[in-house]
């Protein structure tokens, strides 16, 4: 059995909201709400949502970007957010972030060899040779050519840039890699290349992933585990079976009914589903929604199987089941 990595406790990120002669706080953006998740070593647990879930921020969150309201990020058995200096030093070699935007994630006034020599530097002390040995090291790894390390980001083309951005993350041989829609700015064709290779990568090192997307294809192809996020909550958790072959809730049936589906002879039928659930979505809020617009908290529906609905509609779903 995989041992838990990191757990993630009520985490909330709030930003106030100011206003008036004095400025003064009136109110908050709940980006993140009050989320629990759980990731185990060597594993993909998959976070899907649309712009402005709040699915970004919680992965900042975790990797110290963006600053915890409230909450537990538990890794190995210590809280890190009330952690020593010494401690969350270890942390942050542990826990790297593949951004979604290679470019602007890369110095463009620095060659290849110092934007991955960087977080190297941070925590490890190592001669000039060494350190140049361990970049060339990388570089390999991510099937980049050796003389990479005297160019500059604008040379490559953007899937190179993101391997490039992966060789960066793990070179302090991290536990856990947080992933920001990493594939979302390449073709289709360089996408897959990538998240084999990630893959592949992942393998080799025994590396685990919270991947960060919106698009469902991506994480079903990548993740074990998948989590829905909407309005800053958690909508529903469960295996990759779970959220794609028996999903609950509206949300999770508005993304799935989204995506684009090739085959001629049933188009119409899944044009008119897509429709069906937008037409639930939008006429129904009061059930998958509290008085306040928020969402609910999460119910058990099976032993892998979570949803945010009232107790009395999960009561429901487990007798029907």
């Amino acid at each position: 059995m995989s041992k838990e990595i990191i757990q993630i406790r009520d985490l909330k990120v709030h930003y106030p909201v100011r206003s008036g002669f004095w400025n003064r706080i009136t109110d908050y953006v709940r980006a993140v709400d009050g989320i629990n998740l759980t990731i185990n070593e060597g594993e993909t647990y998959g976070l899907i949502g649309e712009s402005g879930s709040g699915k970004s921020t919680t992965g900042k969150a975790i990797v110290g970007v963006e600053k915890v309201t409230a909450g537990s990020i538990i890794y190995k058995g210590k809280d890190i957010t009330k952690a020593s200096n010494r401690r969350r030093l270890n942390y942050n070699k542990d826990v790297q972030m593949i951004f979604q935007d290679s470019m602007s994630s890369l110095n463009p006034r620095k060659r290849i060899e110092d934007i991955i020599a960087e977080p190297i530097r941070n925590f490890e002390n190592l001669t000039t040779d060494q350190e140049r040995d361990r970049v060339q090291e990388l570089l390999d790894i991510v099937g980049m050519p050796g003389d990479a390390i005297y160019k500059f980001p604008h040379e490559f083309s953007g899937g190179q840039r993101q391997r490039i951005g992966v060789a960066r993350a793990v070179a302090t041989n991290p536990k856990l890699i947080v992933a920001d829609e990493p594939t979302s700015a390449l073709d289709l064709s360089v996408q897959a290349q990538v998240l084999n290779f990630m893959k592949h990568i992942q393998q080799q090192y025994d590396i685990a992933y919270l991947f960060i997307s919106h698009d469902l294809g991506v994480i079903r192809h990548m993740s074990e585990n998948i989590a829905i996020m909407n309005r800053g909550r958690l909508v529903e958790v469960g295996t990759k079976q779970d959220i794609y072959n028996n999903p609950v809730h509206i949300y999770t049936k508005r993304l799935l009914a989204a995506i684009p589906r090739v085959d001629v002879e049933h188009r119409e039928e899944h044009k008119k589903h897509r429709l069906a659930v937008e037409a639930e979505y939008q006429n129904d809020q009061k059930k998958w929604y509290d008085k306040d617009g928020r969402v609910f908290p999460l119910q058990k529906v099976s032993p892998t199987h979570y949803v945010a609905e009232p107790a009395s509609e999960v009561a429901n779903l487990k007798e029907s089941n």
